[in-house]
């Protein structure tokens, strides 16, 4: 399983960015889709997560409002839209791919990892 996320960049804050990532899984639309964020010196964090049928968890507090998480199936993608964005909200973007049901999770819980997505939000 390969995750590819991508569309970060520079922005300013009250910006908008989106994230996209593609996986290659065969097993994608019946696997849960997650964000990932992660600041130097800091664990990584949930932002946001998503089941098949496109139901999502609820978002970090730190995002709610402001983020939103998508897929398509057809298409083997997942998205992050990100709006409002606060320069806390600069970090490395992963996306995650867990087998099963969408719960809430850490990142122990992921079966498989992208490689990250850097954000950077300019006050």
């Amino acid at each position: 399983v390969q995750l590819q996320a991508s569309g970060g960049g520079l922005v300013q804050a009250g910006g908008s960015l989106r994230l996209s990532c593609a996986a290659s899984a065969r097993t994608f639309s019946m696997s849960a889709m997650y964000w990932f964020r992660q600041t130097p010196g800091k664990d990584r964090e949930f932002v946001a997560g998503i089941g098949w049928s496109g139901r999502s968890i609820p978002y970090a507090d730190s995002v709610k409002g402001r983020f939103t998480i998508s897929r398509d199936n057809a298409k083997n993608m997942v998205y992050l839209q990100m709006n409002s964005l606060k320069p806390e909200d600069t970090a490395v973007y992963y996306c995650a791919l867990r087998y099963g049901a969408v719960v809430p999770a850490t990142d122990n819980d992921m079966n498989y990892w992208g490689k990250g997505t850097l954000v950077t939000v300019s006050s």
